[in-house]
Order: C-alpha cells, then sequence, then structure tokens
C-alpha cells in the first residue's frame, strides 16, 4: 500500500476547503453513497497527484475541468496526471465545469454509465430516488 506523504495530505485537506462551486454542487450529490451506493471520496491524493473525486470500490476518478484545462501547458499536465491515475488501475471520467453547472443530471449519468463500465456490477440509486433534474443541488456544499 502506498503511503501518501503529510504534506499531501494536508494539500488535499486545503483544496477541499477552498473547494471551487461547480465542484462543491457536484460533491453534494455524490457524498453520502448517493450515486447507486458508491463512496466517493473528494480530492483525494494518488501517488504523487489529487484526484478531484474518487471512488475505489469501482477505481474511477472523476475530474472536474475549467476553462483553464483549454492552456497547452495545462493540457500536458493533465495527460501526465491521467496517465498516472490509468497507470494505477483507475479509469478517468473528465466532465466540464459548465456541464456540471448546467446539466448535473447528464454528469450524474456518465458518471453512474462509468462507475458501471469500471466494474460496478448494478446501476440504480439506492434510495430509489430520481436523479436530479437540471438545476437540482445547487448551493450543495461540503
Amino acid at each position: 500500500m502506498e503511503v501518501t506523504p503529510e504534506y499531501k495530505i494536508a494539500l488535499a485537506r486545503e483544496l477541499r476547503q477552498r473547494q471551487t462551486e461547480s465542484e462543491a454542487r457536484l460533491w453534494g450529490l455524490l457524498r453520502g453513497h448517493k450515486l447507486n451506493g458508491l463512496h466517493f471520496r473528494r480530492q483525494r491524493p494518488i501517488g504523487r497527484f489529487i484526484a478531484d473525486f474518487c471512488c475505489e470500490d469501482v477505481k474511477l476518478v472523476v475530474e472536474v475541468d475549467g476553462g483553464y484545462h483549454d492552456d497547452p501547458q495545462q493540457r500536458q499536465f493533465d495527460v501526465e496526471r491521467e496517465a498516472h491515475f490509468t497507470g494505477r488501475g483507475y479509469t478517468v471520467l473528465r466532465v466540464a465545469v459548465n456541464e456540471v453547472m448546467n446539466d448535473c443530471r447528464n454528469v450524474l449519468k456518465r458518471i453512474a454509465d462509468a462507475a458501471k463500465k469500471a466494474g460496478e456490477p448494478e446501476i440504480g440509486c439506492v434510495t430509489g430516488t430520481p436523479l436530479p433534474s437540471a438545476g437540482e443541488g445547487q448551493g450543495v456544499g461540503a
């Protein structure tokens, strides 16, 4: 088992404290096993990088990409991060900030589909409640 250095744990804690609006929104929809009983963690250290969201159960990383991900240097960094995660057996799903903010229902469907493909045996809301419609989940924080 890989030991995470203390500085990486501290950085992850700091990132959780200053999460973006889109991260807060998505976290409000994922936390507490709300999506198909899957246990997600936010700002999860994995080796030398920190994943935005991670479900260890199915080895799925969800990355929320803002406009700065269009920058060539950031794109190269993202390629390295993704290779790092996939090299450790994770599937990486990238979602755009505007998609999280404007179409969270589709984002949750994409995450559920990715989880199923990555190894989740059954998809269906544990609570029996339907996925939220677009616009729901606003203001849901950490």
